[in-house]
């Protein structure tokens, strides 16, 4: 079995065991430590924090996707594959999505990490609407506005909730 078809298409089983849970977890994992990160990073002004913060959501929704995403169903009626393998797609890519814009908070200077987190987020919103456009044949404007307005409602909670702190 080949992952493209002779027109450049993946094959619906990719996608559903193989491409579907990854991107699950990337979008996830990018949007979900969002509130946290910046929460820590606005209200200590410590980068290190923020690291911490978001290392520790990145692996707990990690482990948490990879869980739901392993006992959602066994994949028989659904066709979807094993669920422990797509458990640890959905997971590794959970935290995949949440550790990337974590570790600019491993510069010591607050406004560079911060600048450089925000870079970083941007490259990831990129990717991840390129993502959907190439596995699922979504409008990459589309897709962009789509991810880019979740997190800008993540992003300004957690930006009230960092001020207010």
């Amino acid at each position: 079995m080949t992952i493209l078809t002779a027109l450049g298409r993946a094959e619906p089983s990719f996608l559903l065991q193989r491409a579907q849970p990854a991107l699950t977890g990337l979008i996830d994992g990018s949007l979900s430590t969002l509130a946290p990160i910046f929460a820590v990073a606005l209200a200590t002004h410590e980068p290190r924090y923020a690291f911490f913060a978001g290392l520790a959501t990145a692996i707990g929704a990690g482990v948490s996707m990879a869980f739901s995403e392993g006992l959602s169903d066994t994949g028989d009626q659904t066709g979807r594959g094993n669920p422990y393998r797509r458990g640890a797609i959905t997971g590794v890519g959970t935290f995949l999505g949440g550790v990337l814009h974590t570790l600019p908070f491993l510069i010591p200077a607050y406004h560079l990490a911060l600048a450089v987190a925000l870079a970083t987020i941007a490259v990831e919103l990129l990717a991840l609407a390129w993502l959907r456009w190439r596995f699922f044949g979504t409008g990459f404007l589309r897709s962009f506005v789509a991810i880019a307005l979740g997190g800008a409602i993540i992003t300004g909670v957690s930006a009230a909730l960092g001020a207010a702190g």
